[in-house]
């Protein structure tokens, strides 16, 4: 259980470490509204990702020719999805800017941290990359992966805490950046380079495809 448990942590540390688009959003979104916010959207993704994991150790290589045919709409649409919200928050903060109000916590989106976890858990279910992931690296341990319910346990648990500490570790960094950059010319700064940088990410998500 224990292997399992270390197997499930390096799985979900591999797959949440490398800053993507959605890390990107992530960031931008706990800075532009605070912690609790950012919390709640971390653990969208870290939930989405301890369902892949859960949907790798039960269906293993079965998944794979699965999903092969819809990874490229997947893709288009999740890169789509983030492309439209980076220029959204790009408009609203304009918007505030200009209307004087950008130097708050919030910059006029109605974002609930019930809101943040629905958005990033379907931003982040739209990559069918992370299951096929979690579904090699169980196939590659050969005799040693998990196959009692208890071991395919404890592996979905640790990719979901590896996975879930990385994302509150992000929501932490826009928390302190939110903080730092408390003048409206600052947030405004913020904003704008966060929505570049995530549009950049997306289209990249789409060309490595």
């Amino acid at each position: 259980m224990t292997a399992a448990v270390v197997a499930g942590l390096l799985a979900g540390y591999g797959i949440a470490i490398p800053v993507g688009a959605v890390g990107a959003y992530l960031v931008a979104v706990t800075a532009r509204t605070g912690w609790r916010t950012g919390a709640g959207a971390a653990l969208g993704v870290a939930t989405a990702d301890g369902a892949y994991a859960l949907l790798a150790v039960a269906g293993g290589s079965a998944l794979v020719p699965v999903l092969t045919p819809v990874m490229t709409p997947l893709r288009w649409t999740s890169a789509v999805v983030l492309a439209v919200l980076a220029v959204r928050a790009a408009w609203t903060a304009l918007a505030a800017h200009r209307a004087g109000g950008l130097a708050s916590r919030d910059d006029g989106t109605v974002l609930t941290p019930v809101r943040a976890y629905g958005t990033f858990l379907g931003i982040t279910i739209l990559n069918p990359m992370t299951v096929i992931y979690f579904a090699a690296l169980v196939l590659a341990t050969g005799p040693s992966a998990p196959t009692t319910p208890t071991d395919r346990a404890a592996f979905v648990l640790g990719a979901l805490a590896a996975s879930a500490s990385w994302q509150l570790l992000l929501a932490l960094g826009g928390t302190l950046l939110g903080r730092t950059l408390t003048g409206a010319r600052g947030r405004l700064t913020t904003a704008l380079a966060s929505s570049t940088l995530i549009v950049v990410l997306a289209v990249r998500l789409v060309a490595e495809g």
